[in-house]
């Protein structure tokens, strides 16, 4: 049995999966349907805030 860490095993795959950061999930969600992405974006926060799953 492969060993997998609970974070990436229960990592949300799509934006209504996320839970909390609506104000992200919003604006990333209207940049991508008006395909207007921007060349790079900044998340900050304390780890576990969800930085790395909405970068994914």
């Amino acid at each position: 049995m492969s060993y997998l860490v609970l974070a990436r095993k229960y990592r949300p795959r799509h934006f209504g999966e996320m839970v909390g950061q609506e104000h992200v999930v919003r604006a990333l969600t209207n940049a991508l349907d008006t395909q207007r992405l921007h060349h790079a974006y900044l998340f900050t926060g304390t780890r576990g805030v969800g930085k790395t799953t909405v970068s994914r």
